[in-house]
C-alpha cells in the first residue's frame, strides 16, 4: 500500500510523497493502484479527475480522500476576470473557443429523453458570482433588461422562482457562440466583476472516469462544485458530476456536492445500453426504448457480480439542477443514507420528468434511509422495477412533491418516514408496505394498464416477467395521517371496493370460470390495511379494522428548521396511546401477487420494522417516532451536529 500525497505546492515532476507533493489530483489517479490512498491537502484543485485503475475488493480499494481537517475543492470551473464594461451594470467577456477545448458548455444545451420544456433552451454553461450561480436569460434583452415579476416568463425562467428567489433573478446572464469566441453578458448589478469571484463552469465532470468497470473506489471530504454535466434520463448515458460509471463497490462519503447543472451523483447506466433513441430517431416511445434497454443491459452483464452495491453517504448535496442522486440501472444493491440533500430542481431553468433529491430506476435491493431531504421539485423518485427497496427513517417536508414510486410491482418497504409536504405521496405501483409513516400531505393513486414494466428474480438483475400496474395489493399499517383542508385525498379511502385478502381475490376471479387477462384486470387486488390512525379529516378504507379516527382533532403540526437542527411540534388526541399496533415484518406483511416475493432482507433473511426515526425500539406506537405522547409533543429530528461531526470539510 502506497500513499500519495497532493498539494498546491507541489510539481508535476514531484514524487508524490509528503515533502514532495504531486500539484494535481489527476497525476495520482494515473498511477494509484488497488490498496492504495491518494490524500489531497488545502486548496482549489481545478480538474477533472479521471480515476485509470480499480481497486480489488471492499477490502483492498482505491481511497481519495481530504486531508483530515484540511478544506479542498475539485471545481469545474475556471476564474474569469477582466470583464469589460457595457452599460450600467451589464459586463461582457469576450473568450476563445480554445479556452474550451473539444466541450464548450456554453454551446451545449441541455437537451434528451423526457425534457418536457420545449419553449425555451437552456445551456449546460454556468456563471457563479461569489460562489452563487447566477440564471440564464434566453436573451440578450433578458440581462440588459431589469427583471420584473410579470416578464420572468418571456425572458428565461418559470414564475414560481420568481417567488421564491425575488432577489437572485436580478443576476443574469447570456451567451453568444460562433465559430471562434464566446462571448457572456452578465448582469452583475451593484458588484463590480473585478472585485468579485466570477466563475464559469467549462468541465463535463469532476471525479468521474471515461472508462467502465473501475470497481471499488472511495471519495471522502472533499468539497466537488460546478460541474457542466448533461442531462441524464434513464434511456441515455447518465453521467454526474461524481459517479462511478458503470461498476461496482465505490463509496461517496462525507462530501460537500452542489452546483451541478444537472446531476451531482450519477449511480446510473451508459449509453452502449442505449442513448436518447426517442429524441433522434422519434420512431418509436421514450417507454419502448427503456424497456429494451434494461435487456440490452443484461445482455451485457449486468448484474450483481459486476454492477451497483454502491455506499452513498454523509454528503451535503444541494443547488443541482436535475437531481442529487441519479441512476437507472446502476444503482442495484445499494445504499443511500444519512444524506442531507436539498434545492435540486429549484431554479427551474428547464423542466423534464426525470427530476427528483433522489431519482432512481430499477432500485433493485437498494436502501435509501436517515435522508434529509427538503426544498426540492420532488424529494424521491422510484421509476420502474422497485424490487427488494427499503425507504426507512427519512425526513422529508417543503418538497414540491415529497416521494413517488411508479410502475414497479415489489415488494417496497416504506417505513418510518415524515412526509409533511403539501403533496406527500404519490402511488402509481403495487406491491408496496407502507409501515409507521407520518404521512400530512396529499396522496395520489393511480393503476398503469398501457405500460408494462420488468420485475425480476428475487434479489437478482434477472428478469422474470413484466406487468401493468393493477393499483393495490398494497400494505399500510400502523401510519398516522394528518388531513385539512387542503389535503383531500389524504388516507386510504382510495382504496374503497378492494377485497382484503388475496383468497377473495381468487374466489372472485375464478367465479367466471376459466378465465385469462381480462378478468384479473376487472377484479380490483387485494390490500392489507389496519391499525392506522386518522386525524383532522382522514380518510380511512371502508373495509379497515382496529384503526382510530378522530376527525375534530387538530394536530397543528410544523416543522422548523433552525440553529442547525429541525424541529416537530404536533399535538395528539388522549386516544392516541390506546391505539397499540403490532411489530411488522416478513411473517405478517404477506407475499406479492405479482412477483410472489417475501418482504425481507437484501441477503434473503427476515426483516422487522423494529427502529423509528430516530432509531428508538418499537413500542406498539403507530407513526415513525415511538416517544410521542397525547398532548404536545416537541421532538428534534435532524441534528446538523450529528451529521457535519462526520464531514473533515
Amino acid at each position: 500500500m502506497t500513499e500519495y500525497h497532493v498539494a498546491k505546492n507541489g510539481e508535476v515532476n514531484f514524487p508524490g510523497t509528503l515533502e514532495k507533493p504531486f500539484l494535481t489530483i489527476q497525476q495520482a489517479a494515473e498511477i494509484a493502484q488497488a490498496g492504495d490512498i491518494v490524500t489531497v491537502h488545502t486548496g482549489e484543485y481545478r480538474e477533472w479527475v479521471r480515476p485509470r485503475q480499480a481497486g480489488l475488493s471492499e477490502f483492498r480499494p482505491i481511497i481519495y480522500q481530504a486531508a483530515v481537517g484540511e478544506k479542498v475543492v475539485i471545481k469545474g470551473s475556471e476564474q474569469v476576470t477582466d470583464w469589460d464594461l457595457v452599460a450600467g451594470s451589464v459586463y461582457k467577456k469576450v473568450i476563445h473557443n480554445d479556452f474550451f477545448g473539444s466541450f464548450n458548455p456554453f454551446k451545449e444545451t441541455v437537451w434528451g429523453d423526457w425534457m418536457t420544456e420545449t419553449t425555451r433552451t437552456a445551456h449546460l454553461g454556468e456563471v457563479y458570482l461569489n460562489g452563487q450561480a447566477m440564471y440564464e436569460a434566453t436573451n440578450l434583452a433578458g440581462v440588459m433588461t431589469p427583471v420584473l415579476r410579470e416578464s420572468v416568463e418571456e425572458f428565461f425562467v418559470f414564475v414560481e422562482v420568481a417567488e421564491r428567489y425575488p432577489e437572485r433573478l436580478r443576476y443574469t446572464w447570456f451567451a453568444e457562440v460562433n465559430e471562434e469566441t464566446t462571448t457572456i453578458y452578465a448582469n452583475f448589478q451593484e458588484l463590480n466583476p473585478e472585485q468579485a469571484l466570477v466563475e464559469i463552469n467549462v468541465r463535463p465532470a469532476c471525479f468521474y472516469p471515461e472508462i467502465s468497470g473501475l470497481n471499488y473506489i472511495t471519495v471522502r471530504g472533499f468539497e466537488i462544485c460546478h460541474s457542466a454535466s448533461k442531462w441524464a434520463p434513464p434511456t441515455g448515458d447518465q453521467p454526474g458530476m461524481i459517479g462511478p460509471r458503470w461498476s461496482r463497490g465505490w463509496i461517496i462519503e462525507d462530501n460537500l456536492l452542489h452546483d451541478a447543472k444537472c446531476s451531482a451523483i450519477s449511480l446510473g447506466k451508459i449509453s452502449e445500453s442505449g442513448d436518447n433513441y426517442y429524441s433522434y430517431r422519434k420512431d418509436k416511445p421514450g417507454y419502448t426504448y427503456q424497456l429494451e434497454s434494461v435487456f440490452t443491459a443484461e445482455d451485457q452483464g449486468w448484474s450483481k457480480e459486476r454492477i451497483g452495491s454502491h455506499i452513498i453517504r454523509r454528503n451535503h448535496i444541494y443547488d443541482c439542477g436535475q437531481n442529487g442522486i441519479v441512476g437507472h440501472l446502476g444503482c442495484v444493491f445499494s445504499k443511500i443514507y444519512d444524506n442531507h440533500i436539498h434545492d435540486i430542481s429549484m431554479k427551474r431553468e428547464f423542466r423534464g420528468w426525470e427530476i427528483a433529491g433522489i431519482k432512481l430506476h430499477a432500485a433493485i435491493d437498494v436502501e435509501v434511509s436517515n435522508n434529509h431531504i427538503h426544498d426540492c421539485s420532488c424529494g424521491t423518485w422510484l421509476d420502474w422495477q422497485t424490487q427488494g427497496t427499503r425507504i426507512s427513517r427519512n425526513l422529508y417536508y417543503d418538497n414540491g412533491l415529497d416521494f413517488f414510486v411508479e410502475v414497479s410491482h415489489g415488494p417496497y418497504l416504506v417505513d418510518n418516514n415524515i412526509f409533511a409536504s403539501l403533496y406527500a405521496l404519490r402511488n402509481f405501483s403495487q406491491g408496496g408496505a407502507y409501515v409507521n409513516n407520518l404521512i400530512a400531505g396529499n396522496i395520489d393513486w393511480s393503476d398503469v394498464r398501457d405500460r408494462a414494466t420488468p420485475y425480476h428474480l428475487k434479489h437478482s438483475t434477472k428478469v422474470k416477467g413484466y406487468a401493468v400496474v393493477y393499483g393495490g395489493d398494497d400494505r399500510w399499517y400502523n401510519n398516522i395521517f394528518i388531513g385539512d383542508a387542503a389535503t383531500a385525498t389524504v388516507g386510504t379511502g382510495h382504496y374503497n371496493g378492494h377485497h382484503t385478502s388475496l383468497a377473495d381475490f381468487i374466489s372472485e376471479v375464478q367465479s367466471y370460470g376459466p378465465v385469462d387477462v381480462e378478468k384479473f384486470q376487472e377484479v380490483k387486488e387485494p390490500v392489507y390495511i389496519r391499525d392506522n390512525v386518522y386525524l383532522q379529516g382522514a380518510v380511512p378504507f371502508e373495509k379497515e379494522i382496529a384503526n382510530l379516527i378522530v376527525n375534530a382533532f387538530e394536530p397543528q403540526l410544523t416543522i422548523k428548521r433552525e440553529e442547525g437542527k429541525v424541529t416537530l411540534k404536533m399535538a395528539l388526541p388522549p386516544e392516541f396511546l390506546q391505539q397499540q399496533a403490532a411489530l411488522r415484518g416478513t411473517e405478517n406483511l404477506m407475499r406479492t401477487r405479482l412477483t410472489d416475493a417475501e418482504f425481507e432482507n437484501s441477503d434473503g433473511s427476515p426483516l422487522s420494522v423494529e427502529k423509528d426515526l430516530l432509531g428508538n425500539s418499537f413500542k406498539n406506537l403507530c407513526g415513525p417516532l415511538q416517544q410521542l405522547a397525547a398532548g404536545e409533543n416537541e421532538v428534534v429530528i435532524w441534528n446538523d451536529h450529528n451529521f457535519k461531526k462526520h464531514l473533515s470539510i
